[in-house]
């Protein structure tokens, strides 16, 4: 059960705690620095974790059910603690960028309930390209944010982050309404 894909998504989940605390001071740049190679290690990670579970035949019940759960603990960990400290402001809107995080957590939540609903009924909805391009706007916009912190005086980075994250944020509204329209057709 405790394959290497598995062992690398659970230090995914068991590294969410340290990503949060070294976001936690948006004014600690070291920190921020540290906080953006874990983010692409964990990154590094989740993509290994797939690769070697199916080229090793080792594509186990827990890494299905565990791989998407660690995903999402990391991007709502790294949205919650970036709102709390105030990254998602910026020129023009100030913090409504936080809208386009809290788009993101919603579809996550919704989409996650109806996998689960739909999984009961035997309906099984693949991940569609749209939704792999959603996930690594995401990927890309809060590591751009980690990134900014790290770096103030480059504020492009910053400003590249929250272009990605309402890109994301667009992309989650389509595949989330993607979704529930294949959900909408198994409800009474």
């Amino acid at each position: 059960m405790l394959t290497l894909p598995n062992i690398l998504t659970l230090s995914r989940i068991l590294a969410v705690p340290l990503l949060a605390a070294l976001l936690w001071w948006p004014h600690w740049q070291l920190g921020y620095a540290l906080a953006f190679a874990l983010y692409c290690l964990m990154g590094i990670t989740d993509y290994f974790d797939g690769m070697l579970a199916r080229s090793s035949g080792a594509v186990s019940r827990l890494g299905i059910f565990l791989d998407p759960i660690a995903d999402k603990i990391m991007i709502a960990a790294v949205i919650l603690v970036l709102t709390a400290k105030g990254v998602f402001t910026g020129p023009h809107v100030g913090d409504l960028h936080v809208v386009a995080g809290l788009i993101i957590l919603v579809r996550e939540i919704a989409v996650s309930g109806l996998r689960e609903f739909l999984g009961g009924l035997q309906v099984s909805v693949p991940v569609s390209k749209l939704a792999k391009w959603k996930t690594t706007f995401q990927l890309v916009s809060l590591g751009a944010l980690i990134l900014g912190g790290a770096l103030p005086a480059m504020e492009w980075i910053h400003l590249s982050g929250l272009v990605f994250l309402w890109a994301a944020a667009i992309l989650t509204l389509v595949t989330g309404w993607d979704y529930l329209r294949v959900g909408l057709r198994h409800m009474d």
